[in-house]
């Protein structure tokens, strides 16, 4: 009984998470991959001090996966000139480091990355949808849908 009632809330819950992603702007949606790997991050953290390896390595894995999939796909180096450039080895040397952190169970790493992307995302915040709006292409909108074609802009 209990069971049929926490799927029916993880599928709200992506119900509304997916509602979120298609409603968001591409400014909203970057801040959106910042939260997502400073969760798993801190998640990692936790699982690491309780010794639980295997949700200690998927969260991990999550946070990489929304850096290299999701923060450094999402630059354009075609136009974001050398701070695309550095923001792309950046988030390379924290895809590296989180991979290390896993490897050598060292929760001094996983609190280095996420203090780097907390920095980031700050930095990010302070730019403001309108300002990345401007300088972003605007998405598509699919014919009386209303719903955005791409998952993101290019940042």
């Amino acid at each position: 009984m209990f069971g049929s009632m926490k799927r029916g809330a993880n599928a709200y819950a992506n119900i509304g998470m997916e509602t979120g992603v298609l409603a968001a702007s591409p400014h909203k949606l970057i801040t959106m991959l910042f939260d997502g790997a400073l969760v798993a991050i801190s998640l990692a953290k936790k699982y690491m001090a309780e010794g639980d390896i295997k949700n200690k390595g998927e969260s991990i894995t999550k946070a990489i996966l929304i850096i290299d999939n999701g923060l450094r796909a999402s630059l354009n180096k075609d136009v974001g000139g050398d701070l695309a450039l550095n923001l792309d080895a950046l988030y390379e040397y924290m895809s590296r480091r989180l991979f290390e952190a896993n490897a050598s169970n060292n929760p001094a790493i996983l609190t280095e990355i996420h203090g780097l992307l907390d920095d980031i995302r700050s930095a990010w915040e302070q730019i403001g949808p309108s300002v990345a709006e401007h300088s972003a292409p605007q998405m598509p909108v699919a014919s009386g849908a209303g719903h955005p074609q791409n998952s993101f802009a290019k940042a």
